[in-house]
This record gives structure tokens, sequence and C-alpha cells, in this order.
């Protein structure tokens, strides 16, 4: 049988890369985030272009994920019924504008301004990200105008 050169260097090359696969280590223990926010509230009104904190429970983030970071999104719930005939929410999540990024969800809160452009909603929800979602309860974000006791600190 008769080889020629580039024929070897395939065959040594498909070899090499072969004995290079990575093997894996094992199963990797994978650890859920979801802490609960505790502000806002249900209820809570915010005027557009304000500055807010969102706080959230620390007590079950577990050890090995205390360094982790998250992100937060504004978001609202809608309803709709599926093909299927079920009904599901869509949480509308404005990946686009996060309103913080890149905080650590141990520190328990985080402080950011309210864009002067969110349109006027009573339905809107927070979403923390560590490395899973957690949903607030519905509050509202009202326009600068439309906020009495804005008004009266002026």
């Amino acid at each position: 049988m008769h080889f020629t050169a580039s024929t070897l260097v395939s065959l040594l090359a498909m070899a090499g890369s072969t004995l290079a696969a990575p093997t894996p280590l094992g199963p990797q223990e994978l650890i859920v985030v979801s802490p609960q926010i505790t502000s806002p509230k249900a209820g809570d009104v915010w005027p557009a272009g304000s500055t807010q904190t969102c706080t959230w429970k620390t007590n079950n983030i577990p050890p090995a994920a205390a360094g982790q970071y998250g992100a937060l999104m504004l978001g609202h719930v809608t309803e709709y019924t599926a093909s299927d005939g079920t009904k599901q929410e869509n949480e509308n999540i404005d990946m686009q504008h996060p309103m913080a990024m890149n905080f650590r969800l141990m520190d328990g809160n985080v402080t950011f301004v309210v864009p002067s452009t969110t349109p006027p909603r009573n339905d809107y929800r927070l979403v923390l990200f560590g490395d899973s979602g957690n949903l607030s309860p519905p509050f509202a974000i009202t326009t600068a105008a439309a906020t009495p006791d804005l008004l009266a600190l002026l």
C-alpha cells in the first residue's frame, strides 16, 4: 500500500485530534440562585426619572454562589391563550435596557434611575437574574408630572 505525504499527514492529524479530545470530569453540581424580591412591593408607585432601590433576600444564597453577579430588568406580564387552549404568561422583559447590571447578589439591593422615557403602567415587574429569574410583585411607574408627592416637594 502506497501512501502519499498528504494522506499520511491527514491520518496523523486525525489521530492527534482524537487523542486531544476533552474527557468529561463527571457530573457538575448545579447551583440555582433565585432570591425573593422584597421591594418593590405590590402597589408601589415609582415616578419615571426617579432613583429607586430594589431589595431581595440573601439568606438562601448558598456559599458557592456568594460571588455571583446579577442583572435587573423591567417587564410586565400579559396572559394569552396558546394554540392548545392553555393559558400562558409572557413577562415582556426588556432585555435591551437593563435597570442595573453587574451588582453582587449578596449585597441584597441595587439602586438605579428609572428611565424618564418609561411609559406609565400599573403592572410593571422587576426581574432579578442571577442564574435564574425572580419576578417582583406588580407595581406602577408614572410620569413625573402625574405624581402629586413629587410636585409638593418642588
